[in-house]
């Protein structure tokens, strides 16, 4: 979440405080630690589908995940860079959802 952006404005809000408690609150581990088999707690909530100022995906709380601050900053926008997932689950399984493994 940069300064910078033109809806940094939103995190501020008394809505998305509320959002983002109620997420904790709802998911208080990691979503993609969890999926590797590691129990982390979440400090991070964060929007699936970037939201780009779009009020109704930033504030949809089914467009939210609990993540830890590594995962958020490293995992996640490693993805949002290139498209793919790193990591396995437990079983093996990518975490990829475009990998051959979940067609």
């Amino acid at each position: 979440m940069a300064s910078s952006s033109p809806w940094h404005h939103l995190y501020n809000t008394k809505a998305w405080h509320r959002l983002r408690w109620h997420q904790l609150q709802a998911e208080p581990l990691c979503k993609l630690c969890h999926a590797l088999g590691r129990i982390t707690a979440a400090s991070v909530v964060d929007h699936r589908k970037p939201h780009k100022g779009d009020e109704s995906l930033f504030f949809d709380a089914t467009n939210l995940d609990s993540l830890c601050k590594p995962c958020h900053d490293r995992t996640k926008q490693q993805f949002e860079r290139t498209g793919v997932l790193p990591g396995c689950d437990a079983s093996g399984v990518p975490l990829d959802p475009g990998s051959h493994w979940h067609r």
